[in-house]
């Protein structure tokens, strides 16, 4: 366990950046550290640390090294998961990033109902948008993802895949809240509020007015889709965000109305893994229970 530890404390270095910080971190001393870094280096035979003016920074061996490091991580969160679940009792920890639609309502719902049958486990949740949930699978900085329309897809491994429509959020007392189905043109005549482009919404919404007569106005664009929803009762402008994650809150002033298909098609809503990765048990049990709730 001793390289292990090594391993842990370049880890903790490269993020600090700084070698005396992750010295006081560790309660030990930076030369102490220090030599034990040297050390390490002089039996991989290569330096893995740039030594700058005001800290470290990782050099392109230390890089490569850091993503094993990660998968090092990784490994013995599951077997210490195994090692638990023979004594009958699961514990371990659960990392997941998600889109922010998913925060207010789905996962938290499910992270409950998770722990009321695993007590012992803990989650770390991460609201990330779908750029960045993709880029903390493939450093390991978490187990799961759950975002709405990503980007690329390469080192993505799918668990469950679920169509989730667009639908226009507005205050109840908008007149296109008496419609049963709306359509994009009109909505977008009227004042519109917009997610900003790093969210799979704002991706459909660009998709569907590219080539055609229509155009995104927004008159407030935001990364904060609870300030959309809010401020939909301020002003009488037109919403838009999938359903799951919408509040269902009687009295909230808050309507939701389909926009008609032909003029926006729906995302898909992702659940997934590092590609190849063997995920530490509690992660993937919390997975099948997300993979069957999203069904």
């Amino acid at each position: 366990m001793r390289h292990l530890t090594t391993l842990m404390m370049i880890r903790d270095v490269a993020r600090a950046g700084s070698i005396r910080r992750a010295a006081e971190d560790m309660n030990i001393t930076g030369s102490a550290l220090n030599r034990r870094l040297q050390a390490f280096e002089e039996e991989l035979g290569t330096p893995i640390f740039e030594r700058l003016p005001r800290g470290v920074r990782l050099n392109p061996a230390g890089e490569l090294l850091m993503q094993h490091i990660q998968a090092q991580a990784g490994d013995l969160a599951r077997v210490r998961s195994l090692i638990a679940d023979l004594g009958g009792e699961r514990r371990g920890h659960v990392s997941i990033a998600c889109s922010q639609a998913l925060n207010p309502v789905f996962l938290p719902r499910e992270v409950a109902r998770y722990r009321r049958e695993h007590p012992g486990v803990t989650f770390s949740i991460r609201i990330r948008d779908r750029a960045q949930a993709e880029q903390e699978l493939s450093s390991f900085a978490t187990d799961l993802a759950l975002v709405f329309e990503p980007m690329h897809l390469v080192d993505f491994e799918v668990i469950q895949a679920t169509e989730q429509p667009v639908r226009a959020v507005l205050s109840a007392d908008h007149p296109f809240a008496r419609r049963e189905v709306l359509r994009l043109r009109d909505c977008l005549a009227e004042p519109h509020v917009i997610p900003s482009p790093e969210y799979g919404v704002r991706h459909l919404l660009e998709q569907a007015t590219r080539g055609r007569s229509i155009a995104l106005r927004p008159v407030v664009e935001a990364d904060s889709f609870e300030l959309m929803r809010r401020y939909v009762l301020y002003e009488q402008v037109v919403g838009f965000q999938i359903p799951i994650g919408i509040p269902d809150e009687p009295g909230n002033g808050l309507v939701l109305r389909p926009i008609h298909r032909d003029d926006l098609a729906p995302g898909l809503l992702l659940l997934g893994q590092m590609r190849g990765r063997t995920l530490p048990v509690a992660s993937a049990k919390f997975a099948q229970q997300i993979a069957r709730a999203l069904q």
